[in-house]
């Protein structure tokens, strides 16, 4: 069993995955929208791996004995400015989501839970990931300054993405 206090931590670290899938997949359909097919793919493979990451909690929630609580899912942004400002926003978010599962560490530690803190340390170096791949996706991005041929390479380069066993 976990403690109450993690148990509400948990179910809201699972809000907060499932949020982030949402928040990715409004920004496929920014990408549809604006006829960047390949960038569209590439956060809807991101928006998969996040509902993944929300369905890992959950089993992880049941497996310990706690109770899943689902709440409403906050309305993600819709719109962006441009594409940098929309993978400036991916960072941001990434960052944010760090310290959420940070968070949960540290709480795990503070009550002495060491198997959620187990299950966790995966988190923690899956956001090590999502960190630098956002990161280097945005150093792209800014590359491609208002270049065409530069955004039309990475559009068939982010067309590529699927979900392979290292994203898993």
């Amino acid at each position: 069993m976990v403690s109450e206090n993690m148990e509400k931590a948990l179910n809201a670290q699972l809000n907060a995955e499932v949020y982030s899938g949402y928040l990715y997949l409004s920004m496929a359909t920014y990408f549809e929208d604006t006829d960047l097919y390949g960038f569209a793919n590439w956060m809807r493979v991101q928006a998969e791996e996040e509902l993944e990451h929300g369905m890992k909690f959950y089993d992880y929630i049941i497996r310990r004995g706690a109770k899943v609580t689902l709440e409403a899912i906050e309305k993600p942004q819709i719109e962006w400015d441009s594409p940098l400002a929309a993978f400036e926003h991916v960072l941001s978010h990434e960052q944010t989501v760090t310290g959420l599962i940070n968070d949960l560490v540290d709480l795990a530690i503070s009550e002495k839970d060491h198997a959620t803190n187990n299950f966790l340390q995966w988190f923690v170096e899956e956001q090590v990931e999502e960190e630098e791949n956002a990161m280097e996706i945005l150093a792209k991005v800014k590359l491609a300054g208002d270049s065409r041929e530069i955004f039309y390479a990475l559009n068939e380069e982010f067309a590529t993405r699927t979900r392979g066993a290292s994203e898993e």
